[in-house]
Order: C-alpha cells, then sequence, then structure tokens
C-alpha cells in the first residue's frame, strides 16, 4: 500500500508540476483599443505623417509598465500628452493621449491618383511573446468619422495583432539561437487621394505647353522662327513643370505617370518640331499645297494619338 500511495503522489507531484510549467510559459493577454484623432501634415519628400489617437490597455501583469515600456516602431517621434491608470480590481486599466509622427514609404507610381496605407504599430519594449501577447479591442470604431484628412478620403481602417520575428536574442547569452519574438498590435489605414483637383493644378502648364507647341500648325510653313521659337519654348516650359512637381516628391527608381505623361509630351513637340521642318522642306520644293496637308494631317494625328496616350495613362492609374 504505501508503494501505491507513494506512486500516486509522485504521478500527482508530476501532473501539477507540469500544469505549473504550463500556467508559467502562457502569456499574458494584453486587451488593446485604439481611436485615432487626426491625422495630419502628410509629408511626401520627407516620407512622414503625423497621427493623434487615444490608446487604452487592459492587462494584470504589473510589470509590464506601458506608461514607461510602450513602444512605437517606425516612429520618429511619440509625444504623450496624457495617461491615466486604473488598477481597481485586479486587472490595470491605462488610457493615454499620443501624438506620433510616423515615416513610411510611399508609393508614387500613379500620383496624383495614388493609394496609400499608412502604418501604425504597437509593442512593449521589455516583454516578447512568451509573456504578452496582444489581443485587438475591435468593438466601436476606431476613429472619428467626422475628422477629415485633408486631400485624401479614408478607403479602409483595420486593427490586427501579430507575432514579429527579430533576428537576434539581443544580446542575451542564454537563448539557443539569435531570434526573439515580440506580439505586435497594427493598425492599417488605406487613404484614397482626391486627386482631379491637384491633377490639374499640377499638369495644367504641360498641357498649355503643348497646346502652344500645337499651335505652331496653324502658322505658315515658311515663317520658320515663329515656328521653332514656340517649339522650343514649350520644350523648356515641360522640363520646368516636371522640375517643379519632381520637388515635391520622393525619389524614385520606378517610372511613374508623371514621369510617362511629361516624356510624352516632350516626345510629341518633338513632333510637333520635326514636322516643322519637314513642312519647310516641301515649301522649299515650291510643294505649298502639299506642305499645307501635311500640316494639317500632322496636326490631327498628333493631337488625336496624344489625347489617347493621355487618357489611357491616366485612367490606368486611376484604376490601379
Amino acid at each position: 500500500m504505501k508503494l501505491i500511495r507513494s506512486l500516486i503522489l509522485f504521478f500527482i507531484f508530476i501532473f501539477l508540476s507540469k500544469a505549473s510549467l504550463a500556467q508559467a510559459e502562457t502569456p499574458d493577454t494584453v486587451y488593446t483599443g485604439i481611436y485615432i484623432t487626426s491625422i495630419h501634415d502628410i509629408d511626401f519628400k520627407q516620407k512622414e505623417f503625423t497621427v493623434n489617437l487615444w490608446l487604452w490597455l487592459k492587462y494584470k501583469n504589473k510589470d509590464f509598465d506601458f506608461v514607461q515600456n510602450l513602444e512605437v516602431p517606425q516612429a520618429k517621434t511619440v509625444v504623450k500628452s496624457f495617461s491615466t491608470i486604473d488598477t481597481t480590481g485586479n486587472k490595470i486599466y491605462i488610457i493615454m493621449k499620443l501624438q506620433c509622427v510616423m515615416k513610411d514609404s510611399w508609393k508614387i507610381n500613379s500620383f496624383p491618383f495614388d493609394r496609400q496605407k499608412l502604418r501604425l504599430t504597437i509593442e512593449n519594449s521589455q516583454y516578447d511573446s512568451k509573456s504578452l501577447i496582444f489581443v485587438a479591442d475591435t468593438l466601436g470604431n476606431h476613429y472619428d468619422p467626422r475628422f477629415t484628412v485633408q486631400g485624401w478620403a479614408i478607403d479602409s481602417f483595420a486593427v490586427s495583432t501579430r507575432i514579429k520575428s527579430y533576428e537576434t536574442a539581443f544580446g542575451d547569452d542564454s537563448q539557443p539561437r539569435p531570434h526573439t519574438e515580440y506580439s505586435q498590435y497594427r493598425v492599417k489605414i488605406g487613404l484614397v487621394r482626391e486627386a482631379m483637383g491637384m491633377f490639374l493644378k499640377m499638369f495644367i502648364g504641360m498641357y498649355v505647353a503643348f497646346l502652344i507647341a500645337f499651335a505652331c500648325f496653324f502658322i505658315h510653313a515658311d515663317s520658320i522662327e515663329s515656328r521653332f521659337g514656340l517649339s522650343v519654348g514649350a520644350l523648356f516650359a515641360v522640363i520646368g513643370n516636371k522640375y517643379v512637381i519632381d520637388s515635391a516628391l520622393p525619389e524614385s527608381s520606378s517610372f511613374t505617370l508623371v514621369d510617362t505623361l511629361h516624356g510624352i509630351t516632350l516626345l510629341f513637340i518633338f513632333g510637333v518640331i520635326a514636322s516643322s521642318i519637314y513642312a519647310l522642306n516641301l515649301l522649299k520644293k515650291h510643294e505649298i499645297q502639299r506642305s499645307n496637308r501635311f500640316d494639317r494631317f500632322a496636326s490631327i494625328i498628333l493631337l488625336t494619338v496624344y489625347l489617347v496616350l493621355n487618357v489611357y495613362y491616366i485612367w490606368d492609374a486611376s484604376n490601379t
């Protein structure tokens, strides 16, 4: 009987040890919610934007101390203007007001008909995913529907959680390999630019320059100085317009809509210059009627193809 009793006690001890170990390895849950009050200062050149928000967290472990250990990856600056802590019962409830200047990468291939994703991520800088797991509070709205982002419309708003892997042990020699995982609370905001007003403002100079060059077809071919003067002036106006737009955008190695439209315009202004040269050569051969017919034909073809190409590329960018 003593042997049986000893075995029973031994197995009970093993079971309780495993249960306590499993409980110790179970990470604590942090229920996290967010409410954004403002998004502003979207700066394409500096690749940043500013967001004002309320953040609240509910958890049991007092050691987490989010007031000190809150981390916002990809943030240039984080300013806590207000925070309160409620320790009623066996839970801790923290709510704080933050202003974050976030850095982000912009997709400018379709500018100004672009769609952007703004991202905000929250971590605890001291406790990894073995100790802490975020759970998203999805009740209610996550932003004030009355606030608007100037020049943009909010297309989507999603909150989620995930485990972020870092291929380093941060100097911890007890780790078997350089790998650490942290739980993250993530916010992703989809924005669509209200583009038509900006498009007309930025590209009106380019289109006026093309029309000035196109007016050469209504000047007689023997007025060589007028024709070439207008075309060359239009050429430099388009180049200047492109430099002005590029100065407001971040550097990009890809070919954007801005590059495409300016490239097409420069190519067609060159077509106007080439057509003027050919019409002048016909005129020098005393083929006046043929020169006039060529001017009419070239003007129709160039204008039609130019408009079709512009409509196509603009439509494609606005629907990407």
